[in-house]
């Protein structure tokens, strides 16, 4: 009896030592993975300041690129450096550009946007912001009051345009606000004005995003199922760019919103500067030297009307800069603006 007992003893303490040892390696390996992480946030702040500047050198590298226009091609086109493209042979500098960097102990990778393809919101009049309407699928009794609400956003007065919304209605939401009276700065304004949702401004990729100030809702609160929209807002406009859309870097979707170019319209200006293969941004591009050789090509009716609202220059470009030491990642953005190929003004730059 009294060995029996003794086993069991010596059994309940082998559990007991068991335990403790299964517990403190517990801790030890919590400890340790806590300590990593620790180290590992210790690392990434000790390379805040050298990411910053590694950034920075992204966009100064960007600010670059764009200085070395070529004087042989006195436009911008989706086929040059800057873009991407492989550039047309006739600056030897083509080959010089990099768009992954290394410096010290990091590197970056960059890319640009010109923001002339896009139309400027903050200058657009009733016929372009109707058109531009038309081209995402609203529906044609919706389109003035959606409009007018736009150009009272924008607009510094308080005075209601025809069909348009002034800060009167915004004060009634169950959420009041004022309508800003001044240029939109952010382009995601829009889903503040009243009528435009959440699917009228991303298009196809609405799902990914949230809703809109008004979205509609049931009586559950649950979104009521909008019109599909294969276009969104965010594919035709801009806050920021010279005010004129480039017709060397515009899709065929933004050129519709010019009055009077419809979509074949459209399709025929994209593929006569694409070149032989039909694909923007390759050797064998032919960009428009000037607005009028696109409108003589295409139809000489619309050769003033494509110079009213074309140009073939891109003056203000959106950057974004991928940077990474030892694994740690950051992504900068700046807007960049080109008066000449040496005045080549940071316009915004800023992280997330």
């Amino acid at each position: 009896m009294k060995l029996a007992n003794h086993r069991a003893s010596e059994g309940i303490a082998l559990l007991i030592v068991m335990v403790a040892i299964f517990v403190l390696s517990v801790l030890i390996g919590a400890f340790a993975y806590s300590m990593k992480i620790e180290t590992k946030l210790a690392m990434n702040a000790n390379h805040e300041v050298e990411l910053t500047w590694l950034g920075r050198s992204g966009v100064e590298y960007c600010r670059w690129v764009l200085s070395q226009a070529c004087p042989s091609e006195p436009y911008d086109a989706l086929n040059q450096p800057w873009a991407g493209g492989p550039g047309s042979g006739l600056c030897s500098n083509n080959l010089a550009i990099e768009h992954e960097v290394h410096l010290g102990p990091g590197f970056f990778k960059w890319k640009m946007v010109d923001l002339e393809r896009k139309f400027n919101i903050n200058i657009a009049d009733d016929r372009i912001l109707e058109q531009a309407l038309t081209v995402v699928g609203v529906q044609a009794g919706e389109i003035p009051s959606i409009s007018g609400a736009i150009i009272d956003w924008i607009d510094p007065d308080d005075q209601t345009h025809l069909n348009g919304t002034e800060s009167d209605y915004y004060q009634g939401l169950p959420r009041p606000y004022y309508a800003k009276n001044g240029p939109i700065d952010d382009l995601s304004e829009l889903l503040l004005i009243k009528g435009i949702t959440q699917d009228m401004y991303w298009g196809s990729a609405s799902t990914n995003h949230p809703p809109a100030a008004f979205q509609q809702v049931d009586r559950w609160g649950r979104p009521v199922e909008e019109p599909t929209y294969p276009v969104g807002l965010q594919e035709l406009f801009t806050p920021l760019s010279a005010g004129k859309l480039n017709i060397n870097t515009a899709s065929a979707t933004a050129l519709q919103v010019i009055p009077f170019v419809d979509a074949n319209t459209a399709a025929q200006i994209v593929q006569m500067r694409s070149g032989p293969d039909g694909v923007d941004g390759t050797d064998d591009d032919t960009p428009y030297r000037n607005v009028g050789e696109a409108g003589m090509a295409v139809n000489p009716q619309l050769v003033q009307r494509l110079q009213r609202y074309c140009d073939i220059r891109s003056r203000t470009y959106a950057v974004q800069v991928d940077a990474e030491i030892d694994g740690y990642r950051r992504t900068f953005y700046a807007v960049i603006g080109r008066n000449s190929p040496r005045e080549v003004p940071i316009l915004a730059f800023y992280w997330k």
